[in-house]
């Protein structure tokens, strides 16, 4: 289950995305690395690149499955974290912190506020099983 973190968010895609200013920091869940088993791949978007959200931008591959990775907000992706695509098994050690994917600079911070907190993201999950 995850952490209540007030500045942390979270999709039904299971992307989490924590905000710093008008910069958010975005990965996949616990649950997703879980579920997708042991990660091989990644490829990340490119720096600059202009995402809308809902817009697969990046892709996670693992021994069982290839995923996309989708834009959770708006916005231009303005770092990556090139330590996953050197060693992917980072998503799986510490998918909600060492192993995040990228950073956006977004317009719209009320989006932010719009995506699942961690108590609603629980009860999604409880609605998978």
């Amino acid at each position: 289950m995850p952490t209540k973190r007030s500045d942390q968010r979270y999709t039904k895609e299971h992307e989490w995305v924590t905000l710093d200013g008008d910069i958010v920091t975005v990965g996949i869940t616990d649950h997703a690395q879980d579920q997708l088993g042991d990660v091989v791949f990644v490829e990340l978007p490119e720096l600059g690149r202009d995402v809308i959200a809902g817009e697969a931008c990046a892709v996670v591959e693992s021994v069982k499955a290839a995923s996309d990775i989708y834009a959770p907000l708006t916005g231009k992706v303005v770092e990556t974290n090139s330590e996953i695509t050197d060693d992917p098994s980072l998503v799986n050690s510490d998918a909600e912190g060492e192993g995040w994917f990228f950073r956006l600079e977004i317009d719209d911070t009320a989006a932010f506020e719009a995506l699942l907190d961690a108590d609603a993201y629980n009860e999604y999950l409880e609605t998978l099983d």
